[in-house]
């Protein structure tokens, strides 16, 4: 059978206030509530969280 093709993409913002932002497709193991998610910043230079614009 074959899976869904259509994967919604969830775009992400730092909270580290460095204006950076990732674009990521929803992963179905993730919470689908999921407000945050960790990801690096390369202008801040750490990990940080992210919040997803809905």
């Amino acid at each position: 059978m074959a899976r869904s093709t259509v994967r919604p993409v969830v775009k992400l913002k730092s909270t580290a206030g460095t204006g950076v932002t990732y674009v990521t497709r929803k992963n179905r193991l993730n919470d689908p509530d999921r407000l945050v998610l960790r990801k690096y910043d390369a202008v801040a230079g750490q990990h940080v969280l992210f919040r997803e614009e809905r």
